[in-house]
């Protein structure tokens, strides 16, 4: 039992670093100052294998770290990091731990897109006048021509690569004995 935990743990914190690099290096612009970074995908993979509480926990975790080496966004800026890497990697691991195939896994992750974008439309227009600075009703006019495009593509981003790389990385995890085989 003691075994199969530290696995976790030295799973979980793998991938906690990987999504981390993910943030660090692989930021792209796309719409206006919007830029995406494929970290929900590391942390939706952890909650596919592990539940939702690790997809939590490695939310919170990397939102932490990217705020203090090198978000310029502070405490408003992980909070929406969270926010948006939770809605999504929660809602698609909650759903996944109940229907374990393909058609669950897709329904799984078109509702966790779903979830975030309706999740971060609500709260860029209640948090974002205060850590960008805007008065509300420009970030009003934003909601519909850069936050709603920035979230449809970056779920859709998120969900694509997760569906195409999740089954090989759980596949190199099983052959490391990282993670469990699942017993159906």
């Amino acid at each position: 039992m003691k075994n199969s935990r530290t696995k976790k743990l030295t799973t979980v914190g793998m991938l906690c670093a990987f999504a981390y690099v993910a943030v660090a290096v692989g930021r792209i612009p796309v719409i206006l100052f919007l830029k995406y970074d494929p970290k929900d995908v590391v942390i939706v993979i952890g909650g596919l294998i592990f539940g939702p509480l690790t997809s939590l926990a490695m939310s919170a975790i990397v939102s932490v770290v990217e705020m203090v080496t090198i978000s310029s966004t502070g405490i408003w800026g992980c909070v929406m990091n969270l926010l948006s890497s939770c809605s999504f990697a929660c809602t698609a691991a909650f759903l996944y731990k109940r229907h374990r195939r393909r058609s669950g896994a897709i329904a799984a992750l078109a509702a966790g897109w779903a979830c975030q974008i309706a999740v971060m439309m609500l709260w860029n227009y209640l948090v974002a006048p205060i850590y960008m600075g805007y008065p509300r009703e420009a970030v009003k006019a934003l909601l519909l021509t850069a936050f709603l495009p920035f979230n449809l593509i970056k779920g859709g981003l998120n969900a694509g690569i997760t569906f195409f790389i999740y089954k090989p990385i759980v596949t190199a995890l099983r052959r490391l004995h990282l993670v469990e085989t699942r017993k159906n």
